[in-house]
């Protein structure tokens, strides 16, 4: 018998969206909140594995970035896509009260208000990626262009480049 995965309000959207999805439990550790722990818990490929990061721009203000779960996001990039001059990661003391969600449980799906975001453009190269269910220790599998579609994302290139690649 599976043990039941109690609804997030991630799960309840989504059902309200008719948008299929799978809810994936992991074992949380509380010094290693990284996308790599929870593929490596997941037994996923990390490239499948993605973060949702909150920024603040120059012009637009907030805005969500949803990337490959090894991977930075690249500022300038970030900024172009979402047409800033310039932005930055939210200071962490800011991603609950504006956000409804803690660090290591900050989902793209339900946030207290939409923010505009944007996926890395290698989601959609994938069948299915994870997402954060809006909990630590949860995982919301689920395809890539519903995701796309439920959070009106835009898909734009978004991950810094380091020297080695």
């Amino acid at each position: 018998m599976k043990e039941k995965i109690n609804k997030t309000n991630v799960a309840r959207l989504l059902d309200k969206a008719k948008i299929a999805y799978q809810l994936v439990p992991y074992e949380v550790d509380e010094n290693d909140l990284s996308a790599i722990h929870v593929a490596e818990q997941l037994g996923e490929d990390i490239e499948q594995v993605f973060k949702t990061l909150v920024l603040h721009g120059d012009k637009s203000g907030y805005f969500v970035c949803v990337i490959p779960g090894d991977h930075e996001v690249d500022l300038k990039k970030a900024a172009k896509v979402s047409s800033n001059k310039k932005c930055e990661m939210i200071p962490m003391k800011e991603l609950l009260p504006l956000t409804g969600y803690i660090r290591g449980g900050c989902s793209p799906v339900g946030m207290k208000k939409h923010f505009p975001t944007y996926i890395h453009c290698t989601a959609p190269q994938f069948d299915k990626i994870y997402v954060s269910a809006g909990q630590r220790g949860l995982q919301i599998q689920i395809s890539p262009t519903d995701l796309i579609k439920e959070t009106q994302a835009t898909v734009a290139d978004l991950i810094a480049v380091s020297e080695e690649e």
